[in-house]
């Protein structure tokens, strides 16, 4: 490969030239998996980054070889320009690092002069420790490898046989094989009869686990009722995780009805309209649904929040044409019409 070096024009090269059976995957929102073909597009700038996330792309790389037990991970994070496309010379400039570290074989280990120049790499990052787990979770299931040591303590926990205060043994690992397993054994119906019973250490970090998994519809009810009663009691923090786990069930008619409920509710935090933006943005697949969440968004008369979410919203590419639709209602207030006039002038 040394010889070809000088020419390789994209990560999936490298990883094809390397001999390396490759997955992509963006983390900067949930964990959603970029298929081989679109990431080629994304990389040749023929298309927006799909999960843009405040003017970057956030990536999972997961590679091995063939006679490879466990794949390698690189986190990596990209600027996209206003366009929403890969930016061009982050990404060449990335593998220029990773072929003068590494050379033609990704998969040895690197001497301590390479590694040295492997965390200089300006585009790596280190994720929050639940979407490590996440990741870790989802990546040994795609490769059919079986779930970590810390699996069969939380279905123990989860299962209720020893009592819910036993939660201290219960790591966030565990939590993540399980949700990422929710098909397999009893783990949806085991779910289902503890959700009630869980107390908030476990509840939140298994809220972080299920934002990136298509639920059940018994779940998302229990969810919703869990979400109504931390209102209830005042318990913001527990409301917003519970908001999370909905991320990837925005489309089932359950959630759907109830984050549309919520949107057309008489005020909303701060914080729950930055988690329905930024988790759960595939409910604004109506342009009405959008256009009462941004009448929402202006209530608290905060301008520079409301900028601050529209250029988050408009960097999305399904999102983009609704919401140039919305804020064009003949039937927005004035408060509306004025935030968007203000993000005009800037």
């Amino acid at each position: 490969m040394s010889t070809t070096s000088n020419h390789i024009s994209s990560i999936s090269e490298l990883l094809s030239l390397s001999d390396s059976q490759y997955r992509i995957y963006d983390i900067g929102r949930r964990v959603d998996k970029i298929s081989k073909e679109q990431f080629e597009k994304i990389e040749s700038a023929q298309l927006p980054y799909p999960f843009p996330s405040q003017g970057h792309a956030q990536l999972a790389i997961a590679f091995w070889q063939k006679q490879s037990t466990s794949p390698y991970l690189w986190f990596v994070k990209f600027p996209l320009d206003e366009r929403g496309l890969l930016n061009q010379g982050a990404r060449n400039h990335f593998i220029a690092i990773i072929v003068e570290a590494l050379g033609g074989d990704l998969s040895v280990d690197p001497t301590e002069q390479q590694e040295a120049l492997l965390k200089k790499n300006p585009y790596h990052f280190t994720p929050p420790q639940y979407k490590l787990a996440a990741i870790n979770s989802v990546v040994s299931v795609a490769l059919k490898q079986p779930a970590s040591k810390f699996y069969q303590p939380a279905v123990s926990y989860l299962s209720g046989l020893n009592g819910w205060d036993a939660w201290h043994d219960v790591g966030v690992q565990g939590l993540s094989d399980v949700a990422v397993r929710i098909d397999d054994n009893n783990n949806a119906e085991m779910l289902i009869s503890a959700f009630n019973q869980l107390p908030e250490q476990v509840l939140s970090p298994l809220c972080s686990a299920l934002e990136n998994i298509a639920l059940p519809a018994e779940l998302i009810e229990k969810i919703t009722q869990r979400y109504q009663l931390a209102i209830s009691d005042n318990n913001s923090a527990l409301a917003l995780s519970l908001l999370r786990a909905l991320a990837s069930s925005t489309q089932h008619p359950y959630s759907e009805k109830f984050l549309v409920g919520l949107i057309n509710s008489n005020a909303l935090s701060e914080d729950t309209l930055i988690i329905i933006a930024g988790r759960l943005w595939s409910i604004f697949n109506h342009e009405e649904i959008l256009f009462n969440y941004l009448e929402q968004l202006i209530k608290g008369d905060d301008l520079e929040l409301f900028a601050a979410i529209f250029k988050d919203l408009v960097a999305i590419p399904t999102t983009r044409p609704l919401l140039l639709q919305a804020i064009r209602s003949p039937n927005r207030s004035n408060a509306l019409a004025h935030a968007i006039g203000e993000l005009f002038k800037q």
